[in-house]
């Protein structure tokens, strides 16, 4: 479950800055699994940094050359709805699938 924490995260990053109604770059990210909360339950969830632009990227994600540097706009990144919305839908058709594969009990 953890990898596709981490795995549903950067999918939906990448795919989100890669189109250029958002950002249209790669960008770089680095990810911290937490799996407590301020409680002290368990409560996996993972931290992202992500950088503050990319290198100009085509829609499918490959690299532009020559490289360019797209900086995202002052104090905005992606739409949070947007956001959240596409992990969810990652998160939950990755544990359909490993559901189906009799990887989840």
């Amino acid at each position: 479950m953890y990898d596709l924490l981490f795995q549903s995260a950067w999918d939906t990053v990448r795919e989100l800055t890669a189109d250029p109604h958002h950002l249209g770059a790669r960008v770089g990210l680095l990810g911290v699994l937490h799996t407590w909360g301020q409680t002290l339950c368990h409560h996996p969830h993972v931290h992202c940094v992500v950088s503050g632009g990319g290198l100009a990227c085509a829609p499918d994600g490959r690299v532009q050359q020559p490289y360019q540097w797209l900086s995202c706009r002052p104090g905005y990144f992606l739409p949070v709805e947007v956001l959240s919305r596409l992990f969810r839908g990652k998160f939950l058709a990755g544990m359909r699938a490993a559901y189906n594969a009799g990887q989840l009990g």
